[in-house]
């Protein structure tokens, strides 16, 4: 059933996905957003516990845990499904970007996460400027492009692999809204080059 505010999978997904519309650039950011959350958490391994409690395997409740919460909850209060999964999967990003992060330590993981990072934003914006020919969304709404990135992308291969839809009717309402948003783009584009 669709939600409403803040918890608006169709408003999310259109917003994004208006901006992901080429295949070779939603191929591009399926093969490099997940690695951008988990390189951000190896980084956020060295910051320091929010709270005093001792985990197993070099685990330490801090921003990088807060963070990876706060996807997963988010992620499931947009679908419980591929919430689920997704929450999963951040949580298996935190525990190994922690365990990476403790063997590498600090000074040399910052390195590997730059270069990482670095790598990933400029494929991405390869995939932007080559193929979509439309500014990244994070342009437009910086925190909603993170938030929603590795959702998106998840969501995507979902529906690709196995015809996944979060409920009846969904992939259409939400198309009907990217044309749209494309559309409107494209007229205002036109309209600033004949100015």
């Amino acid at each position: 059933m669709a939600k409403i505010g803040l918890f608006d999978l169709e408003k999310h997904f259109a917003f994004y996905g208006a901006h992901h519309n080429n295949p070779v650039n939603i191929f591009i950011h399926m093969l490099f957003v997940w690695p951008i959350l988990f390189t951000f958490l190896v980084l956020m391994y060295f910051t320091p516990p929010l709270v005093n409690i001792s985990l197993p395997n070099s685990l330490i409740p801090n921003y990088g845990f807060l963070f990876t919460m706060i996807y997963a909850g988010f992620y499931v209060c947009l679908d419980v499904k591929a919430g689920s999964l997704a929450g999963l999967l951040c949580f298996i990003c935190w525990v190994s970007g922690s365990f990476v992060a403790h063997q590498l330590e600090f000074s040399l993981a910052w390195k590997v996460v730059l270069v990482a990072q670095l790598f990933c934003l400029t494929g991405q914006f390869i995939g932007h400027g080559v193929f979509e020919q439309r500014a990244p969304a994070l342009l437009d709404n910086l925190l909603q492009a993170f938030l929603m990135g590795p959702f998106f992308v998840l969501l995507e291969a979902l529906q690709l692999a196995f015809g996944y839809k979060p409920y009846p009717g969904f992939h259409a309402r939400v198309k009907a809204k990217v044309d749209a948003d494309i559309k409107e783009w494209k007229a205002e584009n036109k309209k600033k080059k004949n100015m």
